[in-house]
């Protein structure tokens, strides 16, 4: 114990005495010589004594549709960090399917006295969904933010990325190694995200190829957020020509590679491929995929921010906060045919 002492003083930079006041819970320590005690303790994997350990704040709920895309586990550790490091206890509730709804999760939340609710691609992001669920929650007095895909009708803070952005930094990357025929790989059309990655493809390839809304629309391929959805929309997309394809997510991207070998063509030599997203280990692929980096860090702490105001009472006026993505160009992009 002595030793220990010694050790916890040295770290701190305080007396042994002090050490052994904070430890003790005696009084007269000033709060910032405490705390350097308590992370002289962190420091060197010390636990702190129970009577030290900070009460939790409460617990704070994170719904997300699944967890078979990287990018959702990603958001999930940074969310949970964030409410960690302020105090609170992160809930993750998973929609899986046949499993639970959004809504029976949010009552199951709600009904363990949850400080607030984050929502990670819920509902909100579905144009064709009942809104009003979300203004019950809110008469019922939960605070909660929601994370990608915005709709007017709820009163709520909105958290995401740049998809029309996204869109742009594809299609200039891709022109500019030469690509004339570039094709779109996206989810269901009734989707906020999907409806503003569609926008954002319509403007670049205007800008950048002058193609009407009509050539452009042949490009586009609707078909499901997963490795065999990206697989099916790029032998498509392959088929009308493209020599490029942009997917809306890293995991349908790894689908269009697939198809591409599956006629016996060479990535990028022959088909170009870009997803979305930047999820953890897609660097490693073979090839490494070139992507659109979804601003994780940003985000998450960005929700986890708004939450706590709004669970202190100075909520942030409802509004959308938007996170520019980041271009990461890796081995799955090359040069395309030269422009006739």
């Amino acid at each position: 114990m002595t030793a220990r002492l010694a050790d916890i003083a040295a770290q701190a930079g305080v007396s042994e005495a002090t050490v052994s006041r904070v430890l003790n819970g005696k009084p007269g320590v000033a709060a910032g010589t405490r705390e350097s005690v308590l992370a002289a303790l962190d420091v060197l994997g010390y636990e702190r004594p129970v009577r030290l350990r900070q009460r939790s704040a409460g617990l704070v709920g994170l719904i997300t549709p699944e967890l078979d895309n990287p990018i959702f586990p990603a958001l999930a550790q940074v969310i949970g960090q964030a409410l960690t490091r302020q105090g609170y206890t992160p809930v993750l509730a998973t929609q899986t399917p046949g499993g639970s709804t959004e809504d029976e999760l949010t009552e199951m939340l709600v009904d363990r006295g949850v400080s607030g609710i984050i929502f990670v691609s819920g509902l909100h992001a579905d144009t064709t969904a009942d809104m009003t669920r979300y203004d019950q929650l809110r008469g019922q007095g939960v605070p909660y933010v929601l994370i990608n895909g915005y709709s007017a009708k709820v009163q709520a803070p909105f958290v995401s990325p740049d998809d029309r952005a996204a869109m742009q930094l594809a299609v200039t990357h891709l022109t500019s190694l030469g690509h004339t025929r570039i094709g779109l790989a996206v989810g269901p059309k009734r989707f906020v995200p999907v409806l503003r990655k569609i926008e954002g493809f319509h403007s670049a390839m205007r800008e950048r190829l002058g193609l009407s809304p009509a050539e452009t629309e042949e490009l586009i391929q609707h078909s499901l957020y997963s490795l065999e959805g990206g697989q099916a929309a790029a032998t498509a997309l392959i088929g009308r020509g493209c020599t490029a394809v942009v997917c809306a997510s890293d995991m349908m991207a790894l689908g269009a590679i697939r198809a591409a070998r599956q006629q016996g063509l060479r990535v990028p030599q022959d088909v170009s491929v870009v997803g979305f997203d930047d999820s953890p280990l897609i660097a490693f692929t073979d090839p490494p995929l070139t992507t659109i980096r979804q601003p994780v860090q940003a985000m998450g702490q960005a929700a986890v921010r708004t939450l706590l105001e709004e669970i202190g009472g100075t909520p942030a006026p409802p509004s959308e906060f938007v996170f520019l993505p980041e271009l990461v160009v890796r081995g799955s992009t090359a040069s395309g045919p030269s422009r006739p």
